[in-house]
């Protein structure tokens, strides 16, 4: 099984309580985690640690997910860091932007189970070996 002791994952999410939940979830299963709900802090904490894996909300103020996520492509040092968008916005339109032009590495809807994401951690982390 893979190391995961030492990935490092940041979650941008603007709800606490989601926040909280992917802290015990992923905790429990090794990772370590950081958080933050603002999507300016968040991108302060990619630039500064360069975690192995981002989680991002879409929808949040002052600094939405997207704009998160296209300032980490346009900027060299962070473009290659895995994303993985977990948000509410979960129509396959959504998921066809998000995947297909956004070239995210994974696209999660809200709601979504432990397992769901887990699979899509292990499969995102994989990939990018």
């Amino acid at each position: 099984m893979e190391d995961v002791q030492a990935k490092r994952i940041l979650c941008i999410e603007d709800d606490v309580d989601m926040l909280d939940l992917f802290r015990v979830l992923l905790t429990r299963h090794g990772y370590i985690v950081r958080g933050v709900t603002k999507g300016q802090e968040g991108l302060d904490v990619i630039r500064r640690e360069k975690p192995d894996l981002v989680i991002l909300d879409i929808m949040m103020p002052v600094m939405d997910g997207w704009q998160v996520y296209q300032q980490m492509k346009d900027d060299e040092a962070t473009r290659n860091i895995p994303t993985i968008v977990v948000t509410a916005k979960s129509q396959l339109i959504d998921k066809v932007l998000g995947l297909e032009i956004a070239k995210v590495d994974d696209y999660i809807g809200k709601p979504f189970s432990p397992q769901e994401l887990l699979d899509s951690i292990t499969k995102v982390l994989k990939l990018k070996v």
